[in-house]
């Protein structure tokens, strides 16, 4: 059975998604075979596997920084909030309905089997499995019911890494508050402290890590400085994300039910481009291009936008003839309508659409989750045969007559004017469509393409962030005698 190496944290937001990712990339770099595992996740930026399913974004990501194919085993439960007590349920990689947060809680027995089942199965085919909590594993309301913390630990007879966010501030009281809730068997698991994201002179820690190390037995392994330069896609909270400061203005809808925002992560990074969000009319300005991102209900997102304006505003935008594109659940808003009888996408409704597209959506049980490739059409702002490749995850069909893109499996998207719409997550992924989409939307204000210079490819950069995590944590993180 493979070594188990857990990162847990003092709550959510301390790093634990990118200390995960750093240690997978640093352990295969040792030629261990590595995979990476998260029993229940929450998160609407999932991942679609090959052959069919989904799972959270971080352990996909995490996949790959260890150099292996994703699987259903490594997140066996993902859940996907449309409300705030209310949620798709995503058991090993398959959708299996929505519930109510109480129903979910009422009974957690038979996930665990699966978890169990999910993890034993993926501990027998590697050395070592880097394992990620969820929250803090100190909620001891919710250990009788945890699938995710210490009892996972347990099962898994794993050696905890215990990281606190030190930017936050109180991480040595986080620390002790943490250990002291813990139950004793708990608390013999937990094998050191990470101090994440430290700015400053680390000699003006001294000598509380060494002291602290001394009062609890337990050693602080590192002191992680804050890297915002390196750069890991996340699962939640896409605040960050937006990036002033380029003469190309892209304005984002902050939709409620955001879903796969990291579609925008490779324009974030992309020279001379300036992303921001808009959540009301007065945000909207008149930007180069309006995006519609994912959306985990459809329906309910567009009902926001209609009650604080922005319909009016998407509308006139197109008017004044700024180009608009639709992602996924963004497509769908900027049809004719939407219909969900069964509420399969969260809300069950018929709603009139945006109507700037002549298509209409209808959601049915089935979801499809595929990786996909495919061609641009020569319609819209790009030029033809650029190639795409991502992911689609989604339950509405849409049906289009003049498509964006041509894929393996048949056209998809839609096309009217300077208004376009697609299901492929990822379609930003290729510097080279990017390049081409800034350099029209740089012509379109008179200013010079971007010249000869490639720009880089959505995996490349994930690969160079990879190794400058690996790198970083090889420096400043002891993991002697836990492997």
């Amino acid at each position: 059975m493979a070594i188990a190496l857990m990162v847990q944290g003092t709550g959510s937001g301390v790093g634990k998604s990118w200390l995960c990712t750093g240690l997978c990339r640093l352990l295969v770099r040792r030629g261990l075979r590595v995979a990476p595992f998260k029993a229940q996740n929450m998160a609407n930026n999932a991942a679609a596997l090959v052959g069919g399913g989904e799972i959270g974004r971080a352990q996909a990501v995490q996949a790959e920084a260890a150099r292996v194919v994703a699987t259903a085993d490594m997140n066996p439960i993902l859940i996907k909030p449309v409300a705030h007590t209310r949620a798709q349920l995503v058991v090993r990689g398959q959708a299996v309905g929505h519930l109510e947060a109480r129903d979910y809680w009422r009974d957690t027995s038979a996930l665990w089997k699966l978890v169990a089942e999910s993890y034993d199965r993926l501990a027998a085919t590697v050395d070592v499995v880097v394992l990620e909590g969820a929250g803090s594993p100190a909620e001891f309301n919710l250990r009788s019911r945890d699938l995710v913390n210490m009892r996972m630990a347990l099962h898994a007879d794993a050696r905890v890494l215990l990281a606190g966010d030190i930017d936050k501030g109180g991480v040595f009281a986080s620390f002790l508050g943490t250990l002291g809730l813990c139950a004793p068997e708990e608390q013999a698991l937990i094998k050191g402290w990470i101090i994440n994201r430290f700015r400053g002179d680390e000699r003006l820690l001294d000598p509380a890590p060494a002291e602290f190390g001394v009062r609890t037995g337990i050693p602080v392994r590192g002191v992680i400085p804050m890297r915002r330069d390196i750069v890991i896609d996340r699962e939640d909270d896409p605040s960050d994300l937006a990036l002033g400061g380029g003469c190309v203005d892209l304005a984002v809808l902050r939709l409620p039910t955001v879903s796969n925002f990291t579609d925008l992560e490779p324009l974030a990074h992309t020279p001379g481009v300036g992303l921001r969000w808009v959540a009301s009319p007065d945000e909207m300005g008149n930007p180069d291009l309006l995006l519609l991102p994912g959306s985990k209900d459809t329906l309910s997102d567009l009902r926001w936008l209609r009650s604080r304006g922005l319909d009016r505003s998407i509308r006139a935008a197109a008017a004044r003839s700024i180009p608009v594109l639709g992602l996924c659940g963004g497509y769908q808003m900027l049809g004719r309508t939407l219909r969900d009888d069964g509420g399969v996408g969260g809300t069950a409704a018929t709603e009139p659409g945006l109507d700037l597209l002549p298509v209409d959506t209808v959601f049915d049980q089935e979801k499809r989750t595929i990786a996909v490739s495919g061609r641009t059409t020569g319609a819209w702002l790009l030029p033809a045969g650029l190639p795409v490749d991502g992911y689609e995850i989604h339950q509405g069909v849409t049906a289009a007559s003049a498509p964006l893109v041509e894929l393996g499996d048949g056209p998809d998207g839609a096309v009217a004017g300077l208004v376009a719409g697609t299901y492929a997550h990822g379609f930003f992924d290729r510097g080279e469509l990017r390049k081409a989409l800034v350099d029209t939307l740089r012509r379109r204000k008179g200013l010079d393409p971007l010249g000869d210079a490639p720009v880089e490819d959505a995996a490349a950069f994930r690969e160079r962030n990879y190794e400058a995590l690996a790198d970083l944590l090889e420096a400043r993180l002891d993991l002697s005698g836990l492997l």
